[in-house]
């Protein structure tokens, strides 16, 4: 099976011979994103980078968007969404919500948490369990906010 970043580089070529304009363009910043990840690190192109790059885009497109939003730019709020749209493909499926909840009370047993005080601890054990590249820690913290008094 291929990896992301391989994925990534054939939809470009993909796009291109489609002439779908806005969707290579789209690619090819994250082609190039991706790249100067590997260069800055000075590291080779793996799956974790390629993912970890594609993770801050789709984030920082998620924020400019919202930002868009709250302007009144419905021309760029559309845009970024599409963008996302294409970005998204290429991310692992989030854990659904009861997946996430069970965790969540796992890794409050494990650390003994009983306040808010010690979330660092639970998000800690969390970070370190297998299933940590599927998770969403910002909804992660919010439960974890509500477990804990």
């Amino acid at each position: 099976m291929a990896n992301v970043y391989d994925t990534l580089r054939a939809d470009i070529v993909a796009a291109m011979k489609a002439r779908e304009t806005a969707r290579a363009t789209a690619l090819r910043t994250m082609d190039a994103a991706i790249q100067r990840a590997a260069m800055d690190a000075n590291k080779p192109i793996d799956e974790a980078l390629a993912l970890a790059t594609i993770r801050k885009a789709v984030k920082n497109l998620s924020d400019a968007r919202a930002e868009f939003a709250k302007g009144g730019r419905a021309d760029l709020v559309a845009a970024n969404t599409t963008e996302i749209g294409f970005l998204g493909k290429y991310l692992p499926q989030a854990l659904d919500p009861a997946r996430l909840e069970a965790l969540i009370t796992e890794a409050i047993a494990a650390t003994g948490a009983t306040s808010k005080k010690e979330m660092g601890k639970v998000i800690g054990a969390l970070k370190q369990r297998p299933e940590a590249a599927l998770i969403d820690f910002g909804a992660a913290s919010r439960l974890v906010q509500a477990r804990l008094p």
